[in-house]
């Protein structure tokens, strides 16, 4: 849900970023095998991050890593310790339930009853191999395994009036347990219950993006979807995304941290524009939105040459955080605002999918998941080629739909990033 790009994370918090998402690999690697680490994701990371922004960065938090494919055969810098293996841990729970979502629906390949047998093994062994590394940091993995377990009840029950919020609710708790269990590992107790209100907002957010992103998708091959089996209106899903991003930046003011920079950046800068890119009212970046006559975008001149909006690189129509001060005041979702181009996407905001921007004619909808060996074949592919880090726009490995490479070569000068003092 959380794709930075590291333009707009600049070199420091790009570096920091980067150092989390191999730390948690290869924590996958080390604590649950070379296979474990396929489900190394963005999201996942946060939980390292947390753990080290509200303990401080220390020698001892890095390591020197060895080459890699993934990172051009280049040994690298990488976050260790128990924020990453918390990370692991509940990224191996959170794919098992995935698995078991995917099977009991019968996506793909998983109709076919030996590929089904064989996923339930590989879900149960990341079940079983999450768990014990939750235990190893002192995190209760049952509150993860119940919440999942009450998913599959309440969808079953859900129905036209049943309140989203019901649906999204097992996602809520989950995440909450796990934002507040980096305070313990950070030994600042304390912020246990700010950070369980930002996790659990953020769950929220997590299931009606999801929900949002795969209407579309699941309307054509007649899957379940929580918007469509509740009734919930576009509006109203708007209304709820942007009380929890207010939620978040509220709860994010109550925590003690020694380094908030990079949290603050993913959670509350972020945060804002993967809601936008899920709502199609995101606004593209400088390299993607056109320039004369239609030519490609602009780009910056030498020596700091304005672009296509001045100078001081500020986009009509797209509200830009004050400077200094509160790094957490002036939300411009505050109150569950809707944007004007609210909208599901290929809606009235147009552009439809994630990461849709509202211009142009929308894009061809997927033709169809992929089933979870094949997608596994495909995301293997897409690390190998460095795909996921530097393409222009890959499809992706299971949904199909279209992405961007977190460290594409793009100019975000114009963009919405932070001025604030963080």
């Amino acid at each position: 849900m959380v794709r930075p790009c590291r333009h707009r994370l600049g070199e420091r918090f790009t570096a920091a970023w980067a150092a989390h998402l191999c730390g948690l690999c290869l924590a996958l690697r080390k604590d649950h095998g070379q296979f474990a680490r396929i489900v190394t994701n963005y999201d996942g990371l946060l939980l390292s991050v947390l753990t080290e922004a509200q303990a401080g960065r220390t020698p001892a938090a890095r390591r020197t890593a060895g080459p890699c494919p993934l990172r051009g055969m280049r040994t690298a810098s990488v976050a260790q310790g128990e924020g990453a293996r918390l990370a692991a841990a509940v990224s191996l729970l959170l794919a098992s339930a995935k698995v078991r979502d995917h099977v009991a629906d019968g996506d793909g390949l998983l109709a076919r009853r030996s590929v089904a047998r064989a996923a339930r093994r590989v879900a149960a062994g990341w079940g079983r191999a999450g768990e014990r590394g939750g235990l190893a940091v002192g995190f209760d993995t049952a509150i993860l395994v119940d919440a999942v377990d009450r998913q599959l009840g309440l969808e079953a029950l859900a129905g036209t009036g049943t309140p989203i919020l019901t649906v999204t609710e097992p996602t809520e708790t989950a995440t909450a347990a796990a934002f507040a269990h980096t305070a313990v590992l950070a030994g600042r107790p304390g912020n246990a219950a700010p950070l369980a209100e930002a996790g659990r907002l953020f769950g929220r957010l997590a299931h009606l993006l999801d929900a949002v992103e795969d209407r579309a998708a699941d309307a054509a091959c007649g899957a379940w979807n929580p918007l469509t089996a509740t009734g919930t209106s576009p509006a109203e899903a708007r209304r709820l995304a942007g009380d929890a991003l207010h939620g978040i930046r509220l709860a994010l003011k109550d925590v003690e941290f020694a380094d908030a920079g990079l949290a603050h950046l993913l959670l509350v800068h972020e945060l804002r524009r993967s809601v936008d890119r899920a709502f199609g009212t995101a606004p593209a970046c400088a390299s993607h939105r056109p320039g004369p006559g239609g030519a490609p975008g602009w780009q910056p001149g030498p020596h700091g040459a304005p672009g296509p909006y001045g100078p001081s690189g500020a986009q009509p129509g797209v509200p830009r955080q004050p400077p200094g001060g509160n790094p957490y005041a002036g939300d411009p979702y505050a109150g569950g605002a809707v944007p004007p181009q609210g909208g599901f996407p290929g809606g009235g905001g147009g552009g439809g999918g994630f990461g849709g921007f509202g211009d142009g004619p929308a894009p061809r909808q997927p033709e169809g998941r992929r089933g979870f060996w094949a997608g596994c074949g495909m995301f293997w592919l897409l690390c190998c080629t460095c795909k996921l880090c530097c393409a222009e726009q890959y499809e992706g490995p299971w949904s199909r739909k279209k992405r961007e490479g977190c460290c594409r070569d793009c100019d975000c000068g114009d963009c919405d990033c932070c001025p604030c003092d963080c």
